[in-house]
């Protein structure tokens, strides 16, 4: 709520859904990371 608050959104669906996809998009970053630390070929 209060992440909510300072970034000034009426409501905290608003705030979940931005912060869901930024979570997604570093666990991609980190599974791609472990990939290429393993030598496994790009995803597409």
């Amino acid at each position: 709520m209060v992440i909510k608050e300072l970034l000034g959104h009426a409501h905290i669906g608003v705030t979940a859904t931005m912060y869901a996809h930024v979570r997604l998009r570093l666990q991609r970053q980190a599974i791609d990371a472990l990939g290429d630390a393993l030598g496994a070929p790009e995803s597409p």
